[in-house]
């Protein structure tokens, strides 16, 4: 018959027993005191030896940072420097603003020599033209003919062309292609007009929003001109 133990070897064992269940929670408060503003959470105790995920590493707080509570910002983080609504806009005044001084010479002063000298240069369709080519790469995608010959006869259609024109990109592009066609067409209308002797101001003032009206407003004028001259 085993011998029965003592009273106090009972007391000794429950005590062990007790000292046994709190080790865990001293050792974890001492972790807790070694690393100053860590919280720590019953369902991550055992996970502290691993490396946390690269989604949760940045908000975790570095040592020595003060405590701001915002997540750190990567130091290179990239940042367009101008828009495409910002290109647009600015390419849409710089053409506007661009044919301006040449429609002013030929309203204002069309006999003078500078303005001749001055219709004559290529330059203003050459920087149109450039500036327009410009346009049309950064507005150009992979749908771009699909979307203007969508039809099976491969004709441009009009709901097309309206989905293209929902782009402000386009629609500067469209501008400048404008502008260039309207001062050639003004161009023209202004040589026309001197070969002719006939008055082209008004002509002239119309191309440069109504090109097919001021068109026809020279060609009436130059109809009207030779019928008087021709009734003296």
């Amino acid at each position: 018959m085993a011998p029965c133990a003592s009273p106090s070897a009972l007391a000794l064992s429950a005590s062990t027993r007790v000292s046994i269940l709190r080790l865990p929670l001293a050792l974890r408060q001492r972790a807790e005191a070694r690393v100053p503003g860590a919280q720590f959470r019953p369902s991550t105790a055992c996970s502290w030896a691993r490396p946390l995920l690269p989604e949760l590493a940045g908000a975790v707080p570095r040592a020595g940072a003060r405590g701001t509570g915002r997540r750190t910002q990567p130091l290179f983080r990239p940042r367009a420097l101008t828009t495409t609504s910002q290109i647009a806009s600015c390419a849409f005044t710089l053409g506007t603003v661009a044919v301006l001084p040449f429609y002013t010479l030929m309203v204002v002063a069309p006999n003078a020599d500078i303005t001749k000298r001055t219709v004559e240069s290529g330059a203003p369709y050459v920087a149109l033209g450039l500036l327009y080519a410009y346009l049309l790469y950064l507005s150009w995608t992979p749908d771009t003919l699909r979307a203007m010959f969508a039809s099976k006869y491969w004709l441009p259609e009009l709901a097309g062309i309206v989905r293209m024109f929902a782009s402000e990109m386009t629609v500067a592009s469209a501008w400048i292609h404008l502008l260039a066609v309207d001062l050639f067409a003004a161009r023209q209308v202004y040589h026309d007009g001197l070969r002719n002797n006939v008055e082209t101001r008004h002509s002239v003032s119309l191309c440069l929003l109504f090109c097919p009206v001021g068109i026809l407003a020279h060609v009436l004028t130059k109809v009207l001109a030779g019928a008087v001259a021709r009734s003296h």
